[in-house]
């Protein structure tokens, strides 16, 4: 199929053991009262470098090969600090907010950008803000539910949560379902596939 279209992002992949914390921390925000919230699954976690949308199945070797020559072998170092959201008062998306080497972080986004600008992608015009996305609050959330998530937000004491190393980036394909989204790992960089 020669127009067959690819859903894809560029993201580093989290450990085990961080994927296991945010599960844990999205328990304790349920327990705390956080409702009207579609939780992500904690094995769906990433950090995303750069969404690219639908990409026609053609162009996923000149992507791969892009990436290849810009994403170098890296160790950033970063912790969970807070939580936080995204849509002010209308809030959409609950989210960890991330704190350590956030500058060589915001690099690497950068350069996924530059590299991938050539191809046809856009290079993002709002700042990088790196996250983890936690939940998306449900569109039918009234007004009232999502300023009490928003305060919920605001007054949560974040548990001691691990240190991490990142150290690689791969390109996902996000596939869409009636049960969320699923991800199959396309390639993994630098220089590893599955």
């Amino acid at each position: 199929m020669a127009d067959a279209q690819l859903r894809l992002f560029v993201a580093s992949e989290l450990p085990d053991e961080v994927l296991n914390a945010l599960g844990q921390l999205q328990n304790d925000l349920e327990r705390a009262g956080a409702e009207q919230l579609r939780w992500v699954r904690p094995e769906g976690i990433h950090l995303t470098l750069k969404f690219l949308g639908n990409v026609e199945a053609a162009l996923v070797d000149d992507v791969i090969a892009s990436l290849s020559a810009c994403i170098q072998p890296f160790a950033l170092r970063l912790n969970m600090s807070r939580l936080g959201g995204f849509g002010g008062r209308r809030l959409r998306v609950v989210w960890v907010g991330l704190d350590g080497q956030i500058q060589e972080l915001s690099d690497l986004a950068k350069m996924v950008d530059r590299a991938l600008e050539p191809l046809g992608f856009p290079a993002e015009r709002r700042s990088f803000t790196p996250h983890l996305t936690l939940a998306r609050v449900r569109e039918r959330a009234s007004a009232a539910e999502r300023e009490r998530l928003s305060g919920l937000l605001e007054s949560y004491r974040m548990p001691p949560l691990p240190e991490f190393l990142l150290s690689r980036a791969a390109l996902i394909q996000s596939i869409l379902g009636a049960g969320g989204a699923t991800y199959r790992t396309i390639t993994r960089f630098p220089g590893r596939t599955s």
